[in-house]
């Protein structure tokens, strides 16, 4: 009796998976000008909120500065909520919108050019691509931070802005924002998951939630408190230029339970409706 062996094929694990995955996602990334560009728009910001919030009034006479102080332009003074002056939203957290806009494009091109087609046929695990598609977005976000962080350096000097500051609580207010870029990039990953037929809409969701307009209409009709604006608006608000460590740590509890939330949703909707 002939002796048969049986072959067994063992699939790759999580972390195999995941890498394989984000060293397309990333060579895509480093391969295309878009990245270069919203880059490029996150270190030019910091210099027109300068210039725009010190335009002479319409009689000619000088107004009065909004920012006195460089850093302001990075993170406001106290954490800021839908009661505070419109103005000091003005800052570093204009980044995740428009890195929720890359987000849309990265994730509409992949529909449009039936990349996410190839993939599902050879690589089932939705959850991977909801994954990897995070971890590149948080990353691009954390880069755009730190351009704007320089643009902001340099703004400062070319307007002779103040550059006093407590410089560990500028340093824990900065990675606050940065450590919620997971967060903001899984939740960006999300709504274009569900909209990933409609580009227009992802576009148009991802500045809504990044503006942070849903917290005013909630606000208006619940009322405002800190709860209501960490749970809608992450810790990004929580982040200021009176943080410590402390801070660090709830935005990186808040970015942890955001990045948990939206990748298990988006991955069920991912292996429940049509992908292609």
């Amino acid at each position: 009796m002939a002796n048969t062996r049986e072959i067994k094929f063992e699939s790759p694990s999580f972390f195999k998976r995941l890498k394989g995955m984000l060293g397309v996602d990333f060579y895509r990334l480093f391969h295309t000008p878009m990245f270069y560009i919203f880059l490029a728009i996150a270190a030019v910001i910091p210099a027109m909120i300068l210039s725009m919030t010190a335009l002479p009034g319409p009689d000619g006479t000088a107004a009065e500065p909004m920012y006195t102080n460089t850093w302001q332009i990075v993170a406001a003074n106290a954490p800021i909520y839908v009661v505070s002056d419109i103005a000091e939203y003005a800052n570093m957290n204009m980044v995740f919108i428009f890195g929720g806009i890359m987000v849309s494009i990265f994730i509409g091109h992949d529909y449009k050019s039936g990349y996410v087609k190839q993939l599902f046929t050879t690589h089932a695990k939705k959850q991977d691509y909801m994954m990897s598609k995070s971890v590149v977005g948080a990353f691009s976000m954390a880069c755009m931070c730190i351009t704007y962080l320089i643009g902001s350096v340099v703004a400062g000097i070319l307007s002779g802005t103040s550059f006093e500051v407590n410089i560990g609580s500028l340093v824990c207010a900065v990675l606050g924002k940065m450590v919620m870029s997971f967060g903001w990039a899984s939740l960006y990953t999300f709504l274009n998951i569900i909209f990933r037929r409609y580009f227009g809409v992802s576009i148009i969701s991802s500045f809504f939630f990044g503006t942070g307009i849903l917290i005013i209409g909630a606000a208006a009709i619940i009322g405002n408190n800190s709860a209501l604006n960490i749970f809608l608006y992450g810790t990004s608000v929580y982040a200021c230029l009176s943080s410590s460590f402390l801070t660090v740590i709830v935005c990186a509890l808040c970015s942890a339970a955001w990045t948990v939330i939206y990748n298990i949703l988006g991955s069920r909707i991912l292996s429940k409706c049509d992908v292609y």
